[in-house]
């Protein structure tokens, strides 16, 4: 915190871009009290009753939260709460319960505490920040059981029916997903990092957001006026006349480069030099495809079908999944609609009646294409269903984490014999592709690029891969380099083997959507860019400010250097003069 006459100003982390002004309403932890009291031996039976009566009660709560959330901003966000469950399920915390329940003979609520806080307390002291993200919603999911026991309804978030800017000591996603949106301008908290709950949930709302604040909850009251930057990360109370000038420029500036970008709905992606890029929307939910036309995007270039099986103990039949797929072909069409096949198993949800197990390393683990070619039933109800849908619009499909030739070939073989199964005259002809997500299949890009139609490269997967970085573990996430110098060779590897048998290739990862990298992707030859519909008119900006020779020149430089900060200073260098007012 530094004082600069009257102003205050609190420094902590921008985790979800944008400037919010307005009055502070300060949320404090308020724990209840839970008393505590002797019970007799006859008596155990029956908190040993209520106890399973509030975990039931509290599971059905958790996964009525994460419905909403999924219906709000996605399925993937709505995982967060994947966690909660399995507190519910956790019989190390369950027997150590029931344990002490007969051996100290005090009532289950104020035993519960007790584990459960010790349990949550051990987890917040290691060192790793995974782990204390988990001692959060151990911490969360116990208030909730509490509660339940205690027959009071859940704890609405805020009490406030007027615009703020929402400062909590944390946030959990309990709170995120019980919160009025549409009242809250901005977010503050203590605690969080760029890979908390809440900066997943603040960015997929479009909230601006500041974390990392420590102490802002005991220095604050409701009802100061405060500006939140959350580019920088910044919390300024009773800002001066001075600071609301500047930040006055900066809101104009972006407010004129949001009108700019409304203007590109209708223009298509074309570089400045005339060659046209594919520019189409990444989407989670059948309910996002309104946002695909609404922001300019030529079609679906990356359509997550996980969504399928959440909160279900039934396995999504061949119709609901064939209709599901119509009617966003459909909605799209003539453009196309690129479907990814299930990237299940490892650590991404549990498979309906199919129990995925537990894994030591899940992202190199039972994955995707390694999962449905071993559930060829799943796998195959998904494929004639793909292909049903093809016959009603322009779809196309692309197996993920594909990691050399066979499997690639066993995939197609599949899909060649569903294609029998469902009649050829009841489908169209369909491109197949495969995403490049592994180095593997980098490096024998050139083989596989014989046997497709198109790549889609998974940016995401092949850097972490590439460089063997963890993006969550905060320990080494500044490793995590798209600018790496192995990372760009493998990219060229890709595109020059996609260009020299005659298909298209694309990206579909994050790095499509970082303005500050498309230089370098056009450079490259990559053809088309898929990313979240909101980001679709910054990159359509951004493409149509660059020629392709100059982004082509910059590739040859950045190829001959060393290190990813010379690589990223020089594509900065490009971005900067060709659309400054994007980056920041």
């Amino acid at each position: 915190m530094s004082g600069d006459n009257k102003e205050i100003r609190f420094r902590g982390v921008g985790v979800s871009p944008g400037l919010a002004r307005g009055v502070i309403h300060v949320v404090r932890d308020d724990l209840d009290d839970v008393a505590r009291y002797h019970i007799e031996p006859s008596q155990i039976g029956n908190e040993i009753a209520r106890f399973e009566a509030a975990l039931v009660q509290t599971r059905v709560q958790i996964l009525e939260m994460q419905q909403k959330i999924a219906e709000a901003i996605g399925a993937k966000d709505a995982a967060i709460f994947d966690a909660h469950l399995l507190v519910v399920e956790d019989r190390t915390l369950i027997d150590e319960v029931l344990r002490r329940l007969e051996t100290e003979r005090c009532n289950v609520e104020w035993v519960f505490q007790e584990v459960a806080s010790n349990y949550a307390e051990t987890l917040s002291k290691i060192d790793d920040p995974y782990l204390r993200e988990r001692a959060l919603d151990i911490q969360d999911v116990t208030r909730r059981i509490i509660r339940n026991l205690q027959g009071k309804a859940p704890k609405p978030m805020l009490s406030t029916a007027e615009p703020h800017i929402l400062v909590a000591h944390n946030l959990t996603p309990s709170d995120t997903a019980t919160m009025n949106r549409q009242l809250v301008l901005g977010i503050a908290t203590d605690l969080g990092s760029r890979t908390s709950h809440t900066a997943i949930i603040a960015r997929s709302l479009n909230i601006p957001a500041v974390v990392g604040l420590h102490d802002a909850t005991e220095k604050l009251e409701s009802g100061q006026h405060v500006l939140l930057d959350g580019y920088t990360g910044v919390l300024i109370v009773d800002p001066t006349p001075e600071t609301l000038s500047y930040y006055g420029e900066i809101e104009v500036r972006k407010d004129q480069v949001t009108k700019e970008l409304r203007q590109l709905r209708e223009i298509p992606s074309t570089t400045s030099d005339g060659r046209h890029i594919v520019l189409s929307a990444n989407i989670e939910l059948p309910g996002d495809v309104e946002a695909v036309s609404e922001n300019g995007a030529e079609g679906i270039g990356l359509y997550r079908t996980e969504f399928l099986f959440v909160n279900r103990d039934t396995l999504p039949s061949e119709e609901e999944q064939y209709q599901t797929y119509r009617r966003v072909a459909e909605r799209v069409k003539p453009n196309p609609l690129i479907i990814r096949t299930f990237d299940l198993g490892g650590d991404k949800l549990a498979v309906g009646t199919v129990d995925v197990g537990d894994e030591l390393n899940p992202f190199l683990g039972w994955r995707a294409i390694r999962f449905c070619l071993e559930n060829i039933d799943i796998f195959k109800t998904q494929l004639r269903a793909i292909l049903r849908a093809s016959a009603v619009g322009n779809v196309k499909i692309m197996f993920p984490m594909i990691s050399g030739l066979e499997e690639l070939r066993h995939a197609k073989a599949v899909l060649d014999e569903c294609r029998r199964e469902v009649g050829e005259k009841k489908t169209a002809k369909m491109e197949v592709g495969a995403m490049i997500e592994i180095p593997s299949a980098a490096i024998s890009a050139d083989a596989l690029a014989r046997e497709v139609d198109f790549f889609s490269i998974g940016t995401n997967d092949l850097i972490q891969y590439t460089i063997a970085v963890d993006r969550v573990n905060e320990r080494i996430a500044h490793l995590y380099e798209p600018t790496h110098p192995a990372v760009l060779r493998l990219l060229k590897m890709i595109a020059d083997a996609a260009h020299a048998n005659k298909i298209w290739v694309g990206v579909c990862g994050e790095m499509a959507r970082d303005v500050a990298l498309i230089p370098i992707l056009l450079g490259l030859g990559i053809d088309e860019l898929s990313v979240g519909a909101r980001s679709v008119p910054r990159v359509k900006m951004a493409v149509r400010s660059l020629a392709v020779p100059e982004c082509q020149q910059l590739v040859n430089e950045v190829l001959g250097l060393q290190t990813s900060s010379e690589i990223l200073a020089r594509c900065l260098e490009l971005a900067t003069k060709r659309y400054g007012d994007l980056l920041g």
